[in-house]
């Protein structure tokens, strides 16, 4: 489990693909010194696995269902990367839950200053189904946000300095893909009272 406070912006420094995996290498020297083989390190929001730690580096391998549903199958060398380690059980709650279960792609619809902060606007086409409130929690690109408007296919997030500064969102630009996780409380509560709703309007 992961809160969504990035520890890092790590670096894509090699990208391999073999017929069932893509094996990428990120460089992480400020978080290294926590990993070892079989961690789960969350990579712009991407639960991963480390494979092998060697230096500043440690080595994950990329299934086709994660390069399928997320951004990290644009990968390239040189990609910045947010980074978070796996949340330990005596560590402090900073964000919300975020699983590293990325529920789909958005869009950067656009990225604007507004006196000291950023309008981030973010285009979902999925978004009227989408498990998200007013003030409620979103993971994008692993980072724990909230949301600031709802619209029509799009929601917005206000940017703090701070953020900016301590994750890839400084070099976010419209038209970029991010991973978007919604809130799993919400998800739950969304399966739950829409069975319920079900269940009454079939007794009608």
């Amino acid at each position: 489990m992961f809160t969504g406070i990035i520890e890092e912006v790590g670096e894509i420094v090699a990208v391999t693909d073999t017929s069932d995996f893509r094996r990428v290498v990120i460089r992480a020297p400020g978080v290294i010194s926590d990993i070892e083989a079989g961690s789960s390190v969350a990579t712009d929001g991407v639960c991963i696995t480390a494979r092998e730690v060697e230096g500043d580096t440690f080595t994950a391998d990329l299934s086709r269902e994660t390069l399928e549903r997320t951004t990290l199958k644009h990968a390239t060398a040189g990609t910045q990367v947010n980074l978070e380690r796996s949340m330990g059980v005596d560590g402090r709650f900073g964000g919300h839950i975020v699983q590293g279960h990325v529920d789909g792609v958005g869009k950067i619809d656009s990225f604007d200053r507004a006196g000291d902060e950023w309008i981030l606007r973010i285009e979902y086409d999925s978004i009227d189904s989408a498990p998200l409130v007013w003030k409620g929690s979103v993971a994008v690109d692993g980072i724990s946000l909230t949301v600031a408007t709802l619209e029509e296919q799009t929601f917005t997030i206000a940017i703090i300095p701070f953020t900016l500064e301590n994750t890839n969102l400084q070099h976010r630009k419209p038209g970029d893909a991010v991973n978007v996780e919604f809130d799993v409380l919400a998800k739950y509560v969304e399966k739950l009272v829409g069975g319920y709703l079900k269940h009454i309007e079939g007794a009608k």
